[in-house]
């Protein structure tokens, strides 16, 4: 079978589950990756033949995308603001909305003669971090999570992209822990606040693959991530520093409430999709 016959049948099978142009991003990011067949290349050599050895790793490829597995665990990797990152299952797939956070802390900083010290709370696969540290290459950037799993694919993308992080473990929300932490002028989360209610509600790809432990939170505490991070911005925030948090789109006005009782400035801002997903916060 020739590469454009193999490549339409299965964009056809993806689109039983996504849209068309969901399906076609995800299938030529599949023969780019694993064939290095480019869409170009269906025109030029319509029936060129792959190796069997290839045609096998497509078809295990697929077989998983078919089951709603995410490309980026399937190539097992992501990009995010211009870095390629190792991904997995222990880690949430990089997505561009979180790219405008950190693009407002590089912004926001660009001006000033003071090294930052940033705290990447909920790391990850340390994209957040690492994105901010090659692009602010004099800040000091530590970053936590909870999940040795998590914090072991962080350090290699560290590694990877040839930055310099601090990595550490910890439960954030044992507010014992905070007194091994010192100031910071940038506070950056992308923390767990999806109420567990609202599970059958995602798409299966992120319902069925992507970290619970990073998506979820009680359904009588949707606010938990968001109370802890006031709390420890009273006592760990430099006092002309910011902290940046993503939000949940219907929790963004109550999330604000939160720092407005302590905080002089809490303002919500509005991602590329119009959606009232990210607060900035100052003392």
């Amino acid at each position: 079978m020739g590469i454009k016959e193999l490549y339409r049948n299965y964009l056809l099978q993806l689109q039983q589950i996504y849209p068309l142009g969901e399906a076609t991003v995800i299938t030529d990011r599949a023969f780019e990756n694993i064939a290095d067949i480019k869409r170009s290349d269906l025109i030029k050599d319509p029936s060129k033949q792959l190796s069997n050895k290839i045609t096998k790793q497509l078809s295990t490829a697929f077989t998983q995308l078919l089951d709603h597995k995410p490309i980026q665990y399937v190539l097992g990797e992501a990009w995010f603001y211009h870095l390629k990152f190792k991904v997995n299952e222990t880690v949430l797939i990089p997505r561009p909305e979180t790219e405008e956070l950190v693009e407002m802390v590089i912004n926001s900083r660009r001006s000033l003669i003071t090294d930052a010290a940033v705290l990447d709370i909920g790391t990850g696969s340390g994209c957040i971090a690492i994105a901010i540290k090659k692009n602010m290459p004099a800040a000091i950037v530590s970053a936590i999570d909870v999940s040795k799993a998590a914090l072991k694919i962080a350090e290699e993308n560290a590694g990877e992209n040839n930055t310099r992080v601090e990595f550490m473990q910890m439960d954030f929300l044992d507010e014992s822990t905070w007194d091994q932490l010192p100031l910071y002028h940038v506070i950056i989360s992308n923390p767990p606040y999806i109420p567990k209610n609202e599970k059958e509600k995602l798409a299966k790809n992120v319902r069925d693959h992507e970290p619970h432990l990073a998506l979820f939170v009680p359904d009588k505490d949707p606010l938990l991530f968001y109370d802890k991070i006031a709390a420890f911005g009273r006592s760990h925030l430099n006092s002309n520093g910011k902290i940046y948090l993503e939000v949940h789109e219907d929790l963004a006005n109550v999330a604000k409430a939160v720092f407005q009782k302590h905080y002089s400035y809490a303002e919500i801002k509005k991602d590329m999709f119009g959606r009232e997903r990210m607060l900035i916060i100052a003392i």
